[in-house]
């Protein structure tokens, strides 16, 4: 949903991602159980900003990253 301009990330399942590395620094959090919307934040900063891609760009950003994925 989104609210003037900004997607709404209200009722997000944040999950740590599996290439976040374990020591505690360089985490990634995604949330993609809301329809039509990949969110994507800082797991050190979880009040912080938010970036927001649509499943096919998210689907695009990891395979350009993660060949094969």
């Amino acid at each position: 949903m989104e609210l003037n301009g900004v997607t709404e990330l209200n009722g997000a399942r944040w999950r740590k991602s599996s290439r976040s590395s374990g020591n505690g620094g360089n985490c990634v959090e995604v949330a993609d159980n809301l329809p039509g919307v990949v969110g994507v934040r800082d797991s050190k900063d979880p009040a912080g900003p938010a970036l927001t891609f649509t499943p096919t760009a998210w689907r695009a950003f990891v395979s350009e990253l993660i060949p094969g994925a």
